[in-house]
């Protein structure tokens, strides 16, 4: 009757052991769901700004102070910066969709990729138009937002 205790006893702690990560690891999926559906919010809604109010603005707009984006191989670093640079980008259209989101187990840091599709002016005035792969690094920043700090 002792080792029919004894192994109940282990077999009850381990259950409830093991219920118990159950529990946390769905609490945990639960908040990275959330945290991936809030970077894919603030993609779209970087993407509706960009169609309503331009380039430039979406831009400065989803940027967060120490935001850095590479265009031409060269790096434009601070949110000062970028919005000097995007006074003088002439951009027509400018489309993307997240293919596939990531955020960390802290809900601090995420990234997403995908394709897009961007149409602009070149210096004499043809059209042009370039498609490929953008990847975009989202902070949390202190009131909560998503800002990208890479770009």
């Amino acid at each position: 009757m002792l080792y029919y205790n004894k192994m109940t006893n282990i077999a009850l702690k381990t259950f409830l052991f093991l219920s118990f990560l159950s529990c946390e690891t769905k609490k945990n999926n639960d908040l990275t769901e959330k945290w991936k559906q809030e970077i894919r919010e603030s993609e779209a809604n970087f993407a509706a700004m960009l169609n309503e109010k331009g380039l430039h603005d979406a831009f400065i707009a989803f940027a967060a102070e120490d935001a850095v984006i590479m265009r031409n191989n060269n790096l434009i670093t601070g949110k000062i910066a970028i919005d000097e640079h995007y006074k003088t980008v002439d951009t027509k259209t400018l489309t993307w969709s997240p293919d596939f989101v990531e955020v960390s187990s802290s809900g601090d840091l995420g990234y997403t990729y995908g394709t897009y599709h961007y149409t602009y002016r070149d210096s004499i005035g043809n059209e042009k138009v370039d498609t490929g792969i953008f990847h975009t690094v989202w902070k949390r920043q202190e009131d909560g937002s998503w800002k990208y700090v890479w770009d």
